[in-house]
């Protein structure tokens, strides 16, 4: 074993959830809309597309304009309890939604539109598939239906570049297709393993390659 590596400090926030942070790609459409949003609107698609951000982003553009909203999710605690001086629901991960909080969602909808508040949704398929109370299916699928597609490789290959010239890391093109044929496209997944190669990089004292991209897994796997 080698002596101990030093464990550096993170190079600067990561960029917060915004509609200029989003990755667009083939998603245009959706961000128009979420733009200019003037009722629901349900958003579905893979694990990692960005579903999370928008709603994320929508929240972020409330706060901004000095507005307020509500996020809920799976895990957040019931009850579940609507405040009209809201301007926007957010509710994420429909698909996981439980029989109590499917109930609470329900009961939110009709507060949100007895008061003309918009509801943006999210969850991993589309809600004629959902695994939810029929009621609550009907009213995600109300508004406008989105599917936010993942990024194509020339798509994820530049979100990947920009993020490494943030943080100041030179990305070669051996590691950039190293990265991006051996792991999906999800832009989440992607960006974790440019957090944890920029902190090994930087603990180890040596520039990105693929060598060392590929001992930082090897140390990984030993550890787990």
């Amino acid at each position: 074993m080698s002596g101990m590596r030093q464990i550096p400090l993170a190079i600067g926030p990561a960029p917060e959830a915004s509609f200029e942070t989003f990755v667009v790609g083939d998603n245009a459409l959706a961000l128009a809309q979420l733009r200019a949003l003037t009722g629901p609107v349900y958003l579905w698609g893979a694990s990692g597309t960005g579903k999370s951000h928008l709603l994320a982003a929508l929240a972020h553009a409330a706060l901004v304009r000095g507005a307020s909203s509500g996020w809920f999710d799976p895990g957040t605690p019931l009850p579940w309890e609507f405040d009209a001086a809201w301007t926007l629901v957010l509710v994420d991960d429909c698909q996981a939604l439980d029989e109590a909080r499917q109930r609470a969602a329900f009961a939110l909808f009709i507060e949100a539109q007895a008061h003309a508040v918009p509801v943006v949704a999210a969850g991993s398929l589309p809600p004629v598939d959902l695994p939810l109370r029929e009621d609550l299916r009907t009213r995600l699928g109300w508004g406008t239906v989105f599917e936010i597609l993942p990024l194509r490789e020339a798509q994820a290959r530049a979100a990947l570049r920009r993020e490494a010239d943030r943080r100041g890391i030179f990305l070669s093109d051996d590691v950039m297709d190293y990265l991006l044929t051996r792991f999906s496209r999800d832009l989440k997944h992607l960006m974790g393993l440019l957090d944890r190669l920029d902190r090994f990089a930087l603990a180890e004292h040596r520039a990105v390659t693929v060598p060392l991209l590929k001992r930082m897994f090897e140390e990984e796997g030993a550890t787990l």
